[in-house]
């Protein structure tokens, strides 16, 4: 097979969509005759602190052009995230503040790192070249677009129909995105497939500013825990690569066996051919293969066999884990030795909010050393008590002066 085949069909497997294969081919073939590898761009915005399996997918594609030999561009949207894609949204995003989103931005790198190889990649920051745009230079790149095309977006188009607020800072925002793409010359841009709007953007405006048109492909999305919408963390469906190797673990126990295919197609090279026959013969021991493998990409294979141990331990055995961490709590946050259960939830971390404490409470989500709490007005003594939330999450309390 010849290089630009190999190359070709790498960066192939696993998209949804190449605008366009025949430029792509092109600029392989240019690459290949003059030794300059290829400029691949990928955004994200930094709305949260956590990146999760659902970004890992475009990210594992970022890793094999890397291992082709081309140039990523990692680019942390730390501008634009203060706009907000509007992409997908049924409602303005809240405008995050510089603190904010310099919040969110800590433990990108570190996060990313678990993948990509960071000391190959190039990390920039769009707010470097779009916080000191002139107006006269905004004027013409907005001058590339018209009101109409921006309209024709799905999720605009139902907001615009049911009479939602478009605030006009939403309609920059692809135009944004784009011009990033004129900023780093960039030959192939990737994302979500719900991104192809804003990647076609970066492709008019290379045009309009007399560039070679980047190459523009799009990954699927991958489904959440619930089985039904996009792995987002609004959603509360997701799992970050931030977490413990337990939780992952047990996390990806919790999908649906439907999902099993899909989640080993994106975030695996396992054999697919194997894993269906895996699948057929015993789905349990097929998702456990699946949890094992995902969970030792981030981990370890030590720290993903441990995980199994203790997921099999709490869950088929119904025992305790063997090592729980210990949350310290003030004493002057509870105000003495007793305590609402729903203040000790919240204070421990153990939930985001007390009414997800209520809500996890009544729905006898809630074991203090075993013992099921089904009363918000309950009061506990929390020092040294073991508490469970739903099925994976568990704290050993101390109180601390």
């Amino acid at each position: 097979m010849k290089e630009i085949d190999r190359q070709f069909e790498i960066i192939k497997k696993n998209t949804v969509e190449i605008i366009e294969e025949s430029e792509l081919k092109r600029k392989l073939e240019r690459c290949l005759s003059t030794g300059k590898p290829l400029k691949i761009k990928y955004g994200i915005d930094p709305t949260s602190p956590e990146i999760h399996l659902g970004h890992t997918v475009v990210i594992r594609k970022l890793k094999e052009f890397q291992e082709l030999g081309h140039k990523v561009f990692f680019l942390i949207g730390d501008f634009t995230a203060m706009i907000g894609d509007p992409t997908g949204r049924n409602e303005t995003r809240p405008i995050l503040s510089r603190e904010e989103v310099k919040k969110n931005l800590e433990n990108y790198v570190e996060q990313v790192s678990k993948i990509l190889d960071v000391n190959r990649a190039e990390f920039v920051y769009n707010g470097n070249w779009l916080r000191i745009l002139t107006i006269e230079e905004f004027i013409k790149i907005a001058s590339c677009f018209t009101i109409a095309q921006i309209l024709e977006r799905d999720d605009f188009t139902s907001r615009y129909k049911s009479g939602k607020a478009i605030y006009f800072h939403e309609f920059m925002y692809p135009l944004f995105q784009g011009y990033d793409s004129v900023v780093l010359e960039s030959d192939i841009e990737i994302g979500a497939t719900e991104q192809k709007f804003n990647l076609l953007a970066g492709r008019a405006l290379q045009e309009f500013f007399g560039q070679e048109k980047q190459v523009v492909i799009t990954m699927p999305i991958l489904v959440g825990t619930d089985g039904k919408l996009k792995m987002s963390k609004s959603y509360k469906n997701h799992i970050p690569v931030s977490t413990t190797a337990e939780d992952m673990f047990g996390k990806i126990m919790s999908i649906q066996d439907s999902l099993m295919e899909q989640y080993a197609r994106l975030l695996t090279d396992i054999d697919m051919n194997e894993f269906a026959i895996k699948i057929k013969e015993n789905p349990r021991q097929a998702k456990a293969y699946l949890a094992k493998t995902i969970v030792g990409q981030f981990f370890g294979d030590e720290k993903a066999e441990k995980a199994e141990k203790t997921f099999d331990r709490v869950f088929k055995e119904k025992q305790i884990p063997e090592e729980i961490p210990v949350i310290k709590i003030p004493v002057s946050k509870l105000g003495g030795k007793k305590a609402n259960i729903v203040d000790v939830l919240f204070l421990s971390g153990l939930v985001p909010s007390k009414s997800e404490a209520k809500r996890m409470v009544i729905q006898n989500a809630v074991k203090v050393d075993g013992k099921s709490i089904t009363d918000v007005n309950q009061d506990i003594e929390p020092d040294g008590k073991v508490i469970k939330v739903g099925k994976r999450k568990f704290g050993k309390i101390k109180i601390v002066q």
